[in-house]
C-alpha cells in the first residue's frame, strides 16, 4: 500500500518547541511530470513545494494562503510555490530543463541551479487589506538554509529547516519531504543547542523518508525525549485552481487592442496555466463576447 503525502504539526509547550513535518513524495513527482523537470530542477522545485506545504499548515484561517518566490539568478530562473491551508499545493519553475553536474558532495547541485545572488520572498494572504510580504537575500540557494534565515530575520523565529528530494535513476522522485522546528519564546538556550546538535547528527531526510519513516517518526528523531503533542494532520497534494473563467479575466486585462492583434496573427487566443500546463483556447466570437460584457 502506497504511503500518503501529509503534513503534521506538533508542539511541546513546556520545552517551547513547535514543529512541522511532511512527506511529499507523490506531490513532488506530480510536479516533476507536469513541468518536465530535470533531476536538479525537480529537487529545487520539490524542496520549495515541501516548504510551502508545511507553511500552509501554519496558517490560521481556511481562506489564508502562502506563496514562496525564489529568484537566485541561476539557470532554473524564477521558482514559485503556493499552498493553501487545506493541503492544496502547486508550483512553477521558469526553466524546468535546467540541470548541472553533481556538486562536490556528489549530490544534486540545487544551489547552483537556483543561484545564490537573489532573494527569497514570502507572501501571506491572511484576508487583510494587504498581504504580508517578507523578503531576504538568499544564503545558499539550497532552499532550507534560505528559509532558516528568512524565519530568523523576517519573522524573528529561531528555526531549523530540513528539506530533501531524492530522484531515482529513471528520474522519478523516489522520496521527498522535510521538517521545520521552531523555538517558542519560552525555550531556553540549552534546548536550542540540543536541537541543533541532534539535527546535525541525523541521517539525510530523504534517506529517512525512503526508508518509510513517517512525518511523526521524523519529528521524534529530530526531537528525542520531547513530549510532543500532535495537533493537526493535513493530507497534501498537487492541486491547481485554474479555470476558464479565471483566464477570461486575464484576456480582458490584456486590453482589446493587444488581444485583437493576437487574433489577427493566430486566429485564436491560447493560454496555458503556468502551474498545471493546461491549455485553454478562445475563438474570435468568445473573445468579442468577453469584451462586450467586461
Amino acid at each position: 500500500m502506497a504511503l500518503k503525502d501529509y503534513v503534521i504539526r506538533a508542539v511541546d509547550e513546556e520545552a517551547g518547541v513547535l514543529a512541522f513535518a511532511a512527506r511529499t513524495t507523490e506531490l513532488v513527482e506530480r510536479a516533476r511530470q507536469i513541468h518536465g523537470c530535470s533531476p536538479t530542477a525537480a529537487a529545487a522545485l520539490g524542496r520549495l513545494l515541501t516548504a510551502s506545504a508545511m507553511m500552509g499548515l501554519m496558517l490560521k484561517s481556511e481562506k489564508d494562503n502562502v506563496t514562496l518566490r525564489v529568484e537566485g539568478g541561476g539557470p532554473a530562473g524564477v521558482l514559485l510555490a503556493f499552498s493553501d491551508s487545506k493541503g492544496g499545493v502547486k508550483g512553477y519553475i521558469a526553466n524546468p530543463e535546467a540541470d548541472l553536474p553533481l556538486n562536490e558532495k556528489e549530490k544534486l547541485d540545487v544551489g547552483g541551479v537556483v543561484g545564490r545572488q537573489g532573494t527569497l520572498t514570502v507572501i501571506k494572504d491572511l484576508g487583510l487589506k494587504d498581504p504580508y510580504v517578507g523578503q531576504v537575500p538568499l544564503v545558499s540557494g539550497e532552499i532550507a538554509e534560505d528559509l532558516t534565515y528568512y524565519f530568523a530575520k523576517s519573522e524573528q523565529i529561531p528555526s531549523a529547516v530540513s528539506l530533501g528530494v531524492l530522484v531515482d535513476r529513471d528520474e522519478r522522485v523516489r522520496a521527498a519531504g522535510g521538517f521545520i522546528v521552531q523555538l517558542l519564546p519560552n525555550a531556553d538556550e540549552n534546548t536550542a543547542i540540543f536541537i541543533e546538535e541532534n539535527i546535525k547528527a541525523m541521517k539525510p531526510v530523504t534517506q529517512l523518508i525512503d526508508a518509510e519513516n513517517s512525518p511523526e517518526e521524523l519529528l521524534h528523531m529530530a526531537l528525542p525525549g520531547f513530549k510532543l503533542k500532535f495537533l493537526a494532520k493535513n493530507e497534501v497534494g498537487y492541486r491547481c485552481s485554474c479555470s476558464r473563467e479565471r483566464l477570461e479575466s486575464v484576456i480582458v486585462s490584456l486590453g482589446r487592442e493587444e488581444v485583437e492583434q493576437i487574433l489577427k496573427e493566430k486566429g485564436k487566443m491560447e493560454l496555458v496555466c503556468q502551474y498545471c500546463r493546461k491549455k485553454y483556447e478562445f475563438d474570435k466570437d468568445e473573445v468579442s463576447h468577453l469584451f462586450e460584457n467586461a
